[in-house]
């Protein structure tokens, strides 16, 4: 089926595949790191190449995740609609999509600084082998938060070459951030994890006790924000966007329950594309009244 799909068709399969409007999750977090860094505006030529390694990372571990998930996503009603399963994408042509966007990364870290290339392997290692964990640990959801957690330090190295202690806090925000959204997302398909074998938080505790969980690392997420803010020193704008996020994570535990899941993708989707937004919005306007 896939041999009569054209060229074109199939790059948009591809991009609806990666669900690439979706960097929005960690670019934001990615960028907050690199002003950080750079006290303000990076280098333009820094900024590029940072953000083709944003995107060809992230673009190479969801395109490996939906590879590696082919057989599971068949199996499962909610996603065997997606390209692979649907045969609209063949796997061969997901998995040498994956390795270009793997040596484009790895290029990318190469026109940044040498402790981007030599750390590029061990970013790898962690996008790609997220779509693994959930065979093994029913704690894949902090690897997928590490995955985007990453960001922001990356950066920063990006930036200055060097990694700060105080930027890696930012790396254990967003790394909770996620897991506990990916936590509660997994809700969806706990009843398939059992039959097939696989682990996750709501697989092995249950819903109710799942979106325990899920509260309690967004509730360690507004206390570390708090810490993070001291340790930056920011101002009163930065300190007003830490407050807006809280209460949109809080908003978001509000439109869904464990019995009742219909809101999920708004949550999960929509409120958290917007408290990235958010926090690079009232950082960068931090820093640039510091200035």
């Amino acid at each position: 089926m896939t041999s009569s799909i054209t060229l074109g068709s199939r790059i948009r399969i591809t991009l609806e595949m990666i669900k690439w409007e979706h960097s929005i999750f960690a670019l934001p977090f990615a960028l907050t790191g690199a002003l950080l860094a750079a006290h303000g505006l990076p280098a333009l030529r820094t900024l590029g190449w940072i953000l083709v390694a944003m995107v060809t990372a992230r673009s190479a571990a969801m395109a490996f995740n939906r590879w590696a998930d082919a057989a599971l996503d068949a199996a499962n009603p909610r996603t065997a609609t997606r390209a692979i399963p649907a045969g609209q994408l063949s796997r061969g042509f997901v998995l040498g999509f994956t390795l270009l966007m793997s040596a484009v990364f790895v290029v990318a870290c190469a026109e940044l600084n040498r402790l981007t290339l030599m750390l590029s392997p061990v970013v790898l290692a962690v996008l790609l082998g997220y779509s693994y964990m959930k065979r093994v640990t029913r704690w894949s959801h902090l690897v997928l938060g590490l995955a985007l957690g990453i960001a922001p330090s990356a950066a920063w190295i990006a930036v200055r070459g060097s990694l700060d202690a105080r930027i890696s806090l930012l790396t254990l925000i967003v790394t909770c951030w996620v897991a506990g959204f990916d936590i509660l997302y997994a809700c969806q398909d706990m009843e398939h994890d059992r039959q097939a074998g696989l682990f996750s938080v709501p697989q092995a505790l249950g819903i109710e006790r799942a979106f325990w969980v899920a509260r309690s690392l967004h509730l360690a997420v507004v206390g570390l924000l708090a810490w993070f803010s001291v340790l930056f020193q920011f101002g009163v704008a930065g300190r007003v966007g830490i407050a807006i996020v809280a209460l949109l994570l809080l908003y978001e535990h509000l439109i869904v329950s464990p019995r009742d899941l219909r809101k999920l993708n708004a949550a999960f989707f929509t409120m958290n594309g917007v408290i990235a937004m958010v926090f690079l919005g009232f950082v960068s306007l931090d820093l640039w009244l510091a200035h």
